[in-house]
């Protein structure tokens, strides 16, 4: 069996797009998903803190053409992206939450609909009330859900994913890895996860 881990955090919308593309092309495999939440932030800090240097002076050709970009993307996915009036977000309680929320099978559904509502619907993911009505909306129980993104493992277990990235090579959101150690970056990496896939699969 093929060993894929895919990390993420939602406030990138690369991520999005990486997270919704990704699904189908494991499914034609028969790939089974290692879903490893992460905090970008403590990656930016700890290895690729050129990243704030770049927010802070883009390049406006480049900046606009990337805006571009990440809408053909979107579009070529079948979604909408719209960028959020609030960026970066804190997204350390929704990435928490997805770690709660695999405890009961629900990471999938819960991360999608976390995507969808700071990407597509402009809401603020570190606002209790809106993690509430993503909660509901995704069949989680809400004291179950704010009492585990409180616990010391599940704190313990994302700081642990992004440290784990990070020691393997990883600077950014989304970073994979074939087998354990062939890393992949970027929605648009995903041909080469494919044929990655391709070439264990004969």
């Amino acid at each position: 069996m093929i060993r894929f881990e895919f990390f993420f955090d939602c406030s990138s919308p690369w991520t999005y797009l990486g997270f919704l593309n990704i699904q189908p092309i494991a499914a034609e495999f028969r790939v089974d998903i290692d879903w490893k939440p992460i905090l970008v932030g403590g990656i930016f800090n700890s290895v690729n803190d050129s990243v704030y240097r770049n927010r802070e002076n883009p390049v406006p050709a480049k900046a606009a053409y990337s805006r571009k970009d990440l809408y053909d993307w979107a579009r070529l996915a079948g979604i909408e992206i719209n960028w959020p009036s609030i960026f970066p977000i804190n997204s350390v309680k929704a990435m928490r939450g997805c770690l709660v929320a695999a405890e009961e099978g629900r990471l999938v559904p819960f991360a999608s609909r976390v995507f969808h509502a700071y990407w597509g619907e402009n809401l603020d993911i570190s606002d209790d009330s809106v993690l509430a009505g993503i909660v509901a909306e995704t069949g989680l129980d809400r004291t179950r859900f704010f009492d585990g993104i409180a616990r010391q493992d599940i704190k313990d277990r994302l700081k642990a994913n992004t440290q784990d990235v990070i020691d393997r090579g990883g600077f950014g959101s989304p970073t994979m890895f074939v087998g354990g150690t062939d890393m992949y970056f970027g929605n648009d990496r995903l041909p080469l996860v494919r044929a990655a896939f391709e070439r264990l699969s004969r």
